[in-house]
């Protein structure tokens, strides 16, 4: 079965709201076999909705709208769709009574127009809306299924979830649910992947491989329709064996999680700690850490020693190594050596790691712009530096230069 996601809202249109709906349907509708080919936003205009309607209906089996089933007269989904049908429109008893107990309750006088909201189409299915007013409807006409949900993601999510899935189930016969497993990969960029995996996917049918990209991280979907569970496992795992055979040494997860997620579990898993001392990432790599929840137990602290005076009073970089004639500079390996050590050594904990490096807009110590030094200082080890080249908006060398050091930090988790 193919579908189509139509959402309805002027206000999507116009950048107010993010579009979210789209994404949890997408994946609830994958799991149910469903293939979702394509995703439209239509503003709360009775002609651009109808065009919406007829157009999906030539390419798809099934159209999902959320939005437009409000009180309010620019909520028009269920109005529009029930005159392409030539159907009417019926108030649902119980619907109705659950709104007029809700106003009763607070003491609040119904507007009339609260009514729209127990509305349905002649001859849908009811979907319960637990959470809000607005009833969902379902139904079916002339082999083409229409599921109409509202728009607020509190109430749409938990209906996908509960009624709107057992509806779709019960159209949907012997389709195959969708499995799927995700790839995490970190240390390599998009390109990279995808050109020592390029025989794969270029020979993929089933199961199928998609590589995406976020900043500092890529990851790979890999997806398969079967019967069950049992069946799909074996198909994924011939994939993801194969994929590992390529670029195991990058993958740092089987599920979606992100890079520093993992790096903290490692700690946690090893009862280490961690220290940093950061320049060019301005404190964004101790975000990231400390966006984890519970990561205290791992995390000592750190330091963001922006100017040369800072990196001396905190972290006691000689002033000579970092300024005059003939010094390395702020911007060098061996400052990047000393920054991860004596914030090691400051924090006690068994790991320091440390970024220094032009973000832009210009040029800094006569070094161009993206070049970053990382370091990973350990206890009783020799401290590593690393030389980054990264483009990019300021905003984006930093979070490259970031996860390029956090992957450096998990290699070394990894081993241990």
């Amino acid at each position: 079965m193919k579908a189509e996601i139509i959402a309805v809202g002027t206000e999507l249109l116009l950048g107010q709201i993010v579009n979210t709906n789209a994404q949890f349907l997408s994946r609830k509708l994958a799991s149910l076999g469903i293939d979702v080919y394509f995703q439209t936003v239509v503003g709360d205009n009775p002609n651009r909705i109808r065009q919406a309607i007829e157009i999906a209906r030539q390419r798809a089996d099934l159209l999902v709208f959320t939005g437009g089933l409000g009180p309010t007269q620019d909520d028009l989904t269920k109005d529009v769709l029930a005159a392409y049908l030539n159907r009417g429109l019926s108030l649902h008893q119980p619907s109705m009574d659950k709104i007029e107990q809700m106003f009763a309750s607070r003491g609040i006088h119904m507007v009339e127009s609260n009514r729209r909201q127990a509305l349905m189409i002649d001859g849908s299915a009811p979907i319960d809306n637990e959470a809000g007013l607005a009833v969902g409807n379902g139904l079916s006409e002339d082999g083409t299924h229409y599921l109409l949900l509202p728009g607020p993601p509190r109430e749409m999510k938990p209906m996908m979830e509960g009624p709107a899935s057992e509806w779709l189930r019960s159209i949907l016969g012997a389709e195959e649910p969708l499995y799927s497993r995700l790839l995490m990969f970190a240390g390599i960029g998009e390109s990279t992947l995808e050109a020592k995996l390029i025989d794969l996917i270029e020979a993929q049918s089933d199961p199928t491989i998609a590589p995406y990209a976020k900043e500092g991280e890529v990851a790979i979907r890999v997806s398969t329709k079967a019967a069950n569970e049992s069946d799909a496992a074996v198909k994924l795992d011939q994939t993801v064996d194969a994929i590992k055979q390529w670029v195991g040494e990058y993958l740092f997860a089987q599920e979606e999680i992100t890079l520093e997620e993992q790096v903290v579990q490692l700690l946690r898993t090893s009862r280490r700690k961690l220290s940093t001392a950061e320049s060019i990432s301005g404190g964004l790599l101790a975000e990231l850490i400390t966006g984890i929840p519970g990561s205290s137990g791992e995390y000592s602290g750190g330091v963001v020693t922006y100017t040369n005076e800072m990196k001396h009073k905190l972290l006691g970089i000689p002033m000579a190594q970092l300024e005059g004639d003939g010094a390395p500079g702020a911007i060098s390996e061996s400052t990047a050596a000393m920054m991860a050590e004596r914030v090691r050594q400051i924090g006690d904990s068994d790991f320091g790691v440390s970024l220094t490096g032009v973000a832009g807009p210009a040029q800094a110590e006569g070094k161009p712009v993206g070049l970053v030094y990382y370091a990973v200082a350990e206890r009783g080890k020799p401290t590593a530096v690393f030389t980054g080249h990264f483009s990019g908006t300021r905003a984006i060398i930093r979070i490259r230069a970031v996860k390029a050091a956090l992957y450096q930090l998990w290699l070394r988790l990894r081993e241990q």
